[in-house]
């Protein structure tokens, strides 16, 4: 109580002292008013831009919060703080719950022709460490890094360049920059505003430290000893992680900014004096002072969470805990929450069309054969027994919450009739059986397909279970193998992987302007066509020439989509490429539209009641703008003591 009191007094005297000078600290975080106070940060209107982004939390159902508190997070892996940058989703431009790229760091984007791109920054905007943030910014990554032979061997990231051509970058004046192409770039924007971004601005005053053109030698030189890498650009590409925030001193531009250099199990992430944002009133964002987050064994993360060792928590927890989450809501003092998953299936079986195997190669590529196996499986009895029939029995496709929905997608080849999945592998020329019943290949070997997971969680396991039950009745013989994911990434480009079990389609809810990459040969990390895509992706240099002509199609289309100028056309292309991927079942989905528990701290609020959790195009909880959560805790709107 004596602190409550002293904090109270402090904040009292704060203000009336500082208002008798004329500087009104009503909206400052209290824990910056010490600092304030004695000269070592500017106050709120010298540390905002001059048009700050504003959120009108009544507007979008929410009530306006106040300041303070921690927020505590759990998680697996020490490259999990990674999440303080997906969950923070400050981007130069994001999507909204609608799926409508809007600006947020910037302050509007004129785009002329699909083709020229003119950012306008936020004037008056500043980089965590209180240096503005400029043209001079955009101007070092494009000519100093992205261009850099030693920093960027392979050139410009692809989203900068069109059929071969790198952007046109110019300088207009400090607070605006130009790129442009001679052809559309419908890919730009969306990737800025990506879960894991394209990163096309760098903290310039920060890096010339690092850079052999701009640094002294000899600090230089003593920084490449101290950090124990080979050279200058090694030390570069260390300093200047943003993504996962290894670097403390690194200026950022997200809500929080990191405390803990890692090897650590405890990481601190503190809030932005700079950050860009501010609520209705003139509140700057975010509301929370602290996020913090515990590293330990990710299998005991629910047991934790249960204990009420966390305030928000998805990542570590699955539907399977659902009912000892939820039956542990008061002792933990939190409430489980479902929201949908936002991926095209919970697994999906994953044929690879690339297998080594010639017999095997040539039966994957027959769409008989995929057809056949899709609606082999009892989808009906797999949701029953696995997931209590709460999730939905359909295709790897959008989901309803896209404005690319269509149902014939989400149905084809879906529905159980093991008649028809006979008939169809017999038309395939899989009409010979064994004693025993399974199908003989055309070679004489019985028809055994290897599915190879990396056995993440028991659901997949008793998904691959019931699905060998189902494919036994039809004549195939399914075997699991599990092995580590690097190496079932390895198998499948190596072509050892004749079938593999995966998440469905990363981002189910796209709009058309997002690009349909995913739904044709692009890179090798596609398990359905590993060689296609990377012939594609290495322009053929390497992997193997697409010879299927709906593949063929499907990289045609995706290449119209890269030069479409209008919405319009976007979503025409989008609709025929779903419809292929449908018809074509190169993925088999199971189980779509399931429930995520999201874990919500009694004291937390302004989080959604219902929400899709997804990577792409949401970055999980960042699209409900975490930095309008606040902690309802009595105390921490008082607590103006810390520094």
């Amino acid at each position: 109580m004596a602190r409550w009191l002293l904090s109270l007094l402090f904040l009292i005297a704060a203000i009336v002292g500082v208002e008798a000078r004329g500087r009104d600290l009503s909206l400052e975080p209290p824990v910056f008013v010490r600092a304030i106070l004695e000269g070592r940060l500017p106050p709120l209107a010298e540390r905002l831009p001059e048009h700050p982004r504003v959120i009108d939390l009544p507007a979008m159902g929410r009530e306006p919060g106040h300041y303070g508190g921690t927020l505590r997070m759990l998680m697996g892996d020490q490259r999990d703080i990674r999440f303080i940058t997906i969950y923070g989703y400050a981007r130069l431009v994001v999507f909204d719950t609608k799926g409508n790229l809007v600006p947020d760091i910037l302050e509007s984007v004129d785009v002329e022709e699909g083709r020229i791109f003119t950012l306008h920054l936020r004037k008056g905007h500043r980089w965590s460490d209180g240096h503005p943030f400029t043209a001079e910014d955009f101007r070092y990554w494009w000519e100093d890094v992205a261009n850099s032979e030693r920093l960027s061997p392979g050139g410009p990231p692809l989203q900068m360049k069109v059929l071969g051509e790198p952007a046109r970058f110019e300088v207009i004046d400090e607070t605006t920059v130009r790129y442009s192409w001679s052809t559309p770039n419908p890919g730009f924007l969306p990737a800025l505003a990506g879960a894991q971004p394209l990163v096309i601005a760098m903290p310039a005053h920060y890096m010339k430290l690092f850079d052999q053109t701009y640094a002294d030698p000899l600090k230089l030189s003593g920084l490449i000893k101290l950090e124990r890498v080979k050279d200058w650009t090694a030390l570069h590409d260390r300093m200047a992680r943003s993504y996962r925030p290894e670097n403390p001193e690194l200026p950022l531009l997200g809500p929080w900014i990191p405390l803990t250099r890692p090897p650590a199990e405890f990481f601190v992430f503190r809030r932005n004096p700079f950050y860009h944002r501010v609520d209705e009133e003139g509140r700057q964002l975010p509301y929370i002072d602290e996020i913090t987050m515990s590293i330990g064994t990710s299998s005991l993360i629910p047991a934790k969470v249960a204990a009420g060792g966390s305030d928000l928590q998805a990542r570590y927890i699955s539907f399977a805990d659902y009912t000892f989450l939820k039956a542990s809501e008061a002792r933990g003092h939190y409430k489980v929450r479902l929201w949908e998953r936002g991926e095209g299936a919970f697994v999906a079986l994953i044929p690879n069309l690339n297998v080594k195997d010639e017999v095997w190669r040539r039966l994957l590529r027959d769409v008989n054969v995929r057809r056949a196996l899709s609606v082999a499986i009892n989808r009906h009895d797999i949701n029953q027994v696995i997931f209590f029939g709460l999730g939905h029995e359909g295709a790897n496709t959008v989901i309803p919450a896209s404005t690319l929905y269509k149902e014939k997608y989400d149905r084809a080849w879906s529905q159980y009739d093991p008649k028809l999945a006979n008939q169809l592998l017999d038309a395939a020329g899989l009409d010979k059986r064994d004693d025993e019943g399974f199908r003989l290949l055309p070679d004489g070997r019985r028809a055994e397909i290897t599915v190879e997971t990396s056995a993440d969680n028991m659901e997949e396991t008793d998904i691959l279970e019931l699905v060998g039950f189902d494919w036994a009745k039809i004549g195939i013989k399914l075997f699991v193998r599990g092995t580590q994911r690097d190496l079932l990434r390895r198998g499948v480009i190596a072509g050892n992987v004749m079938m593999a079990v995966w998440p469905g389609m990363d981002n189910a809810l796209p709009g058309p302007d997002m690009s349909p990459e995913a739904l044709a040969p692009a890179n090798s990390m596609q398990f359905q066509w590993p060689l296609w895509g990377q012939y594609v992706d290495s322009a053929g240099r390497e992997g193997e020439k697409p010879d299927l002509p709906a593949a063929q199609e499907l990289i045609a289309l995706a290449k119209s989509w890269r030069h479409s100028v209008t919405t319009e056309e976007r979503a025409s292309i989008w609709s025929r490429m779903l419809e292929i991927n449908a018809e074509q079942v190169f993925t088999i989905g199971i189980v779509n539209r399931l429930s995520q528990p999201v874990i919500v701290s009694d004291k937390l609020r302004n989080v959604p009641d219902v929400g899709i959790y997804s990577f792409e195009p949401g970055a999980y909880f960042g699209i409900y703008l975490p930095d309008t959560f606040w902690l309802d805790d009595g105390v921490s709107k008082l607590d103006v003591m810390r520094d």
